[in-house]
């Protein structure tokens, strides 16, 4: 019985003592980013006009790994990865879509955009798009970097390595990425999202500046950092619009616009821990979305469109100086990714 007493301890000391181990070298190799970061810098730059319509696009791609056929154990259903030859029928699916539509487009601005992780067969999915778009300039700023995401026990989710990627065939004078406050507490923080908004700054002939932000908002919260990132934004946003410049805010921010009230036709709308914008959140600035069509679907199951949850997250913010001319979502069924695209044109008033 002794025997079996040691035996049993020493294997409780060796799985405590790999236990702490493996926290040790997470909280060695936790990504930590300044609270501002150059991600590029230019000295030749070139002046847009502010007299011409310009073409927005905003789409999470879901690391091209959410497609129609996946439930998510993150948001209780049972899969952790598509199979990889899925998978490369999103990632050339997604990566054909966004090309052709590039060819109208000013700025795409993407989110959960994979350079090296296991969930995305670690195929560098920015240079899968520049390689496709050589005449596009990109920006990317690193919002998840894990060495290790230990969940689920039964089939770990691995090493990931994610940010948000804004291409463009015009070149910024500077693109920076800004983190937002909060974060979980210890020891979650490790093996969760550093969330960040990337902005692309412009010189404009008028003597002002065009801010182009693609954000990427808290999701697995109880709503209080969205909260926190929410309030960081907003003063960010209005020190900015005090100087004259003209800003377009467009992503993925896991909550819907002020007020939103859906007009779908044949999807069904998910009122589960629905979190609105308030409806004083920079209330004389312009929320642009497109209520008819959905941009997000849950994934606890695969989809069904008779059965499946779908809401509107995906969506744009502009200053009081710019006019929306035209806001459309192209319903692609979640084909590939959990999200749809939004498209955007706008003129400078």
């Amino acid at each position: 019985m002794k025997k079996v007493f040691k035996f049993l301890s020493l294997i409780i000391l060796v799985v405590v003592i790999t236990f702490v181990l493996f926290l040790i070298y997470a909280i060695a190799n936790d990504y930590e980013p300044e609270g501002h970061e150059t991600v590029y810098l230019s000295d030749t730059s070139k002046t847009l006009a502010d007299t011409v319509e310009y073409k927005l696009m905003i789409w999470n791609i879901g690391y091209c790994g959410l497609d129609k056929s996946m439930d998510f154990f993150y948001d209780g259903g049972n899969q952790v990865f598509t199979k990889e030859s899925q998978y490369l029928e999103n990632l050339d699916k997604i990566t054909t879509y966004i090309t052709a539509k590039s060819k109208n487009t000013d700025f795409i601005l993407l989110q959960e955009v994979d350079t090296y992780s296991k969930r995305s067969y670690y195929i560098n999915q920015v240079d899968t798009l520049n390689k496709k778009m050589p005449e596009f300039l990109s920006f990317f700023a690193k919002n998840y970097d894990v060495f290790f995401v230990p969940t689920p026990i039964s089939k770990p989710y691995s090493s990931v390595t994610s940010g948000l990627l804004t291409l463009t065939p015009h070149e910024p004078q500077i693109a920076t990425r800004f983190s937002f406050p909060g974060r979980y507490s210890f020891p979650v923080y490790l093996f969760m999202l550093d969330r960040c908004f990337l902005e692309n700054r412009y010189n404009l002939a008028n003597g002002k500046q065009l801010l182009i932000i693609n954000t990427h908002n808290e999701a697995y919260d109880d709503g209080s950092q969205r909260k926190q990132q929410m309030a960081f934004l907003k003063d960010y946003l209005l020190s900015e619009y005090a100087k004259g410049n003209y800003i377009i805010v467009g992503g993925d921010w896991n909550q819907c616009p002020p007020k939103f009230e859906n007009k779908f036709n044949g999807y069904l709308m998910d009122m589960e821990d629905k979190m609105d914008i308030p409806e004083d959140y920079l209330a004389e600035w312009k929320w642009l979305h497109y209520d008819s069509i959905p941009t997000n679907r849950r994934i606890k199951y695969p989809f069904d469109k008779a059965k499946s949850l779908t809401t509107v997250i995906d969506f744009y913010l502009l200053s009081p100086n710019i006019d929306a001319l035209n806001i459309m979502t192209d319903d692609l069924e979640f084909e590939n990714s959990d999200h749809q695209p939004v498209f955007l044109t706008i003129k400078l008033k």
